[in-house]
């Protein structure tokens, strides 16, 4: 039964839904894109996930889309996308989170874009993020995006434009990029699937310096099918099916890379949950904690000063036009730049150890918990101190960090709901090489214990798996 027999739009499908039939000529991209931006003015007001719709421009790609005569090739046929707004978009400024860094409209598409793209995908419009991609929350002085499972909590961050659109049917899947976590947050904190690729897997060109090598670019999404659809067009590879694995050994470790900060007891029930998860799918769970050392934290602070530091400098922006909580931030990175705190030799080292851990304790993959706290409220943090954002960003969101520094693949799926009806979620990493092997164990966690694809209220339709979406 197609989608368009079950509901009278296409809002709420999967995109692997809307690509086949528009592939089957069941539906029109033009008509997807209508309904789309029909449910867009009509939610976003209240979530603010969108800096920019591109109302007319994505019309006409998804006129030329119907045109083709061929589609067989094309995975994301008609399938609207949205793309994070530190992302060069051909005919658009490319925000980074605020005017302050805003640049002139790009006359090229990213690679990313390009290759959402040639892969049939129509680029509905931009969403939101913290100014310069810095926070575990999403806000400026023009608007605060919000969460669609609970208003008043953020939706993450640095992505956090691109989750909330998600998970409120606004776009079937959206583009992200993931620096120190700013994926697999906003994934965790809206529910959704969220997956970092290793390092050069996918072109990341971002910023000055690519955050030092600890950005990548992904897709947040609603079931693993999507995900694995839009990780395969990102990365450049030929379509392929997912493959439950067979017996795995995965290591399990609640310790916080954090000293002081710690999981609470949602959280930590929801790494329980996984053992479960896994055990029913015939894997093998072993306590196994990495070694996180003082000097790992100081290195990633250090560095994410400095990559703020990088990006204000190569734009050539004046630092007293920024936030006041990015001004800081700035500064230290000033600061920790010119006494040669960032050091290459240092990631090098941690990634070697990381690497090692997998061999070390001969696990083939590592559950943590996703966050270690609910969502902090969605409000104006734009507006509060350097201090405040950092306590905020840092004590519910310790666990991602590190696998940017280590390069290695890293992976959010949902796993249950809080108390209060948040989602809740838990982290596998992987060794490098193994994406594919990580959205296959989601996709067994989804099909032992499927989640709610959206956040209630908005359009939904069926709960989707690699076995039939």
């Amino acid at each position: 039964m197609a989608v368009q027999d079950i509901m009278p739009t296409w809002v709420g499908a999967t995109a692997k839904q809307i690509a086949r039939g528009v592939r089957r000529g069941d539906v029109s991209a033009t008509q997807v894109l209508a309904d789309h931006l029909d449910h867009i003015a009509k939610a976003d007001a209240d979530l603010a996930a969108f800096r920019t719709v591109r109302g007319g421009e994505a019309v006409t790609e998804a006129e030329k889309v119907d045109e083709q005569e061929d589609l067989a090739n094309l995975p994301l046929a008609g399938v609207p996308v949205a793309v994070k707004e530190n992302t060069p978009v051909a005919g658009m400024p490319t925000w980074n989170g605020s005017a302050a860094v805003r640049t002139t409209v790009a006359e090229a598409d990213h690679e990313v874009v390009r290759r959402l793209r040639g892969a049939g995908a129509v680029i509905l419009g931009v969403t939101r993020m913290p100014e310069l991609g810095l926070w575990a929350v999403t806000d400026d002085d023009t608007a605060v995006t919000r969460n669609p499972w609970d208003l008043t909590r953020t939706p993450g961050g640095s992505s956090g434009g691109a989750a909330a659109a998600v998970a409120a049917g606004l776009v079937p899947i959206a583009h992200g990029n993931d620096g120190l976590g700013s994926i697999r947050i906003p994934a965790a904190c809206c529910g959704l699937v969220g997956l970092k690729p290793g390092r050069g897997v996918v072109p990341c060109q971002l910023g000055a310096e690519d955050w030092f090598g600890l950005t990548e670019h992904g897709m947040l999404s609603t079931t693993v099918a999507d995900a694995a659809v839009g990780f395969q067009v990102l990365a450049g590879r030929a379509q392929q099916k997912l493959v439950p694995p067979q017996r795995l050994r995965v290591g399990v470790s609640l310790r916080s890379p954090v000293r002081g900060v710690s999981a609470d007891a949602p959280n930590r029930d929801a790494v329980a949950a996984a053992g479960r998860l896994l055990a029913a799918a015939g894997h093998d769970t072993v306590p196994a904690d990495p070694v996180y050392p003082t000097a790992l934290g100081l290195q990633g602070i250090a560095t994410w000063f400095a990559a703020a530091a990088a990006d204000v400098r190569a734009a050539g922006v004046e630092r007293r036009s920024l936030q006041p909580r990015s001004r800081r931030h700035v500064a230290l990175g000033e600061w920790a730049l010119r006494r040669g705190y960032v050091r290459e030799a240092d990631r090098l080292a941690w990634r070697e150890r990381s690497v090692g851990f997998f061999t070390d304790h001969s696990v083939d993959l590592l559950l943590t918990p996703a966050l270690a706290a609910a969502p902090p409220p969605a409000t104006s943090w734009s507006a509060r101190s350097w201090q405040a954002n950092m306590r905020a960003s840092i004590r519910y969101a310790p666990y991602a960090a590190p696998w940017n520094v280590a390069g290695l693949p890293a992976l959010v799926v949902p796993v249950g709901r809080r108390p209060d009806g948040l989602p809740l979620a838990v982290q596998l990493v992987g060794p490098p090489g193994s994406e594919l092997l990580l959205l296959g164990v989601a996709g067994q966690f989804e099909m032992e214990a499927p989640w709610s694809r959206h956040a209630p209220g908005y359009p939904r339709v069926g709960t989707g798996s690699p076995a039939t979406a």
